[in-house]
């Protein structure tokens, strides 16, 4: 199996008679990996605690706590109040992390039939939502009843669109076929 590393360094020949490249520095690049976590609803501390103690077997990495900027009577929610779960990956980890979610995380997915293209925006980075922190070989059985979801966004160097889908594809990110419909 090959790893992203060794995929990102044979992008180069796989993408330049599609792309044009006529210099191996031109092929994108994964820069980062934001994972975040909603808890804004969440009052009870030992909940909070336990998603932070997933989202780190998850990703390796201590997760930061963000607070609300503003204080919003009708949501019950003050300035300063824990409302979100930041994790920044970048380098091994990052590697790690995605490796993990393309070969193993999504094909565990209850009826799974490919992501989305529809979630690359048009600076080339990709965005995908989670429904369920499970399908993370991470979790136990035990830990089935404290579920959340979690949205990942992958960053890269890619200058568009059409030139970040070229690139997930190369690096095996499983995306839905497209269907021609007849008429």
């Amino acid at each position: 199996m090959n790893s992203i590393i060794e995929k990102q360094s044979k992008a180069f020949e796989t993408l330049k008679s599609v792309s044009g490249y006529k210099n191996v520095m031109q092929t994108p690049k994964v820069t980062k990996v934001v994972v975040n976590v909603g808890i804004g609803s969440l009052k009870d501390k030992k909940k909070v605690e336990i998603i932070i103690d997933r989202l780190k077997k998850i990703t390796g990495q201590k997760p930061s706590v963000r607070g609300a900027k503003k204080s919003i009577a009708s949501f019950k929610v003050r300035e300063g109040d824990p409302v979100g779960l930041v994790v920044t990956m970048r380098g091994k980890r990052m590697n790690d992390f995605l490796e993990k979610l393309i070969n193993v995380a999504l094909p565990r997915t209850r009826d799974f039939r490919g992501i989305s293209a529809n979630g690359i925006d048009e600076m080339g980075n990709y965005s995908l939502g989670i429904k369920e922190n499970t399908i993370f070989p991470e979790t136990t059985d035990e830990e089935i009843k404290d579920v959340f979801g979690m949205s990942i966004t992958i960053g890269t160097t890619a200058r568009g669109k059409v030139e970040a889908k070229k690139f997930f594809e190369h690096l095996g990110f499983p995306f839905k076929k497209e269907e021609v419909k007849k008429k």
